[in-house]
């Protein structure tokens, strides 16, 4: 009996975790879980993000770029974003936007997704107009690739498929709403995670 009941409670224990894990009471709030997550974004612009195939894609959309931007705000902050681009895709994730409803690399700062950006200073890896490569580009182009954003006060710090690509100080925004980016070609978001620090 007693054997019984510590299985049960282990049960019970593991079940709870496992919500609250879900629901964020671990530190980590999950935004995009596969084709789920759509509803916690409001769309500025025109793709046809949807839920396809295990993530949320855009594939095309209008002459501008489109976004799907977080409904609160955010200070300092671990994200996680597993993401998979074509070859020509222009994409990237804007943090600590100033205006939601209107995204730009002068008002956000851009982590950007852009293999064949005309100057690769800023291609993929590097912080648009503020943190350039430093070392070799990371093409994302064909395959699935994580980066991991970190904002804490003026640090922020890139890191995509576990190389550091930026490490700087820059005091321009110190919060807002995080957007994700279509602007050409294929981009599909399939897990993003947002941890307060």
């Amino acid at each position: 009996m007693i054997r019984f009941a510590s299985i049960a409670c282990a049960i019970a224990t593991a079940l709870l975790l496992g919500a609250c894990a879900q629901l964020g009471i671990g530190g980590w709030t999950t935004l995009v879980d596969g084709t789920k997550g759509l509803d916690n974004f409001n769309r500025v612009g025109e793709a046809n993000w949807a839920g396809v195939d295990g993530a949320i894609q855009a594939t095309s959309g209008g002459s501008n770029p489109a976004y799907l931007v977080t409904k609160v705000p955010y200070k300092d902050f671990e994200l996680r974003v597993e993401f998979w681009s074509s070859d020509d895709a222009n994409s990237g994730v804007f943090v600590r936007c100033q205006n939601p409803n209107q995204i730009t690399d002068e008002n956000c700062y851009e982590a950007n997704i852009f293999d064949t950006r005309p100057d690769p200073i800023y291609a993929t890896g590097a912080i648009v107009k503020v943190a350039k490569l430093t070392g070799p580009m990371i093409k994302a182009g064909g395959q699935w690739n994580t980066y991991v954003i970190t904002a804490k006060g003026n640090r922020l710090t890139l890191v995509l498929n576990g190389t550091k690509t930026v490490d700087v100080e820059d005091s321009k925004f110190a919060s807002g709403p995080f957007a994700l980016q279509w602007g050409r070609g294929v981009i599909k978001f399939r897990k993003v995670e947002i941890k307060a620090l």
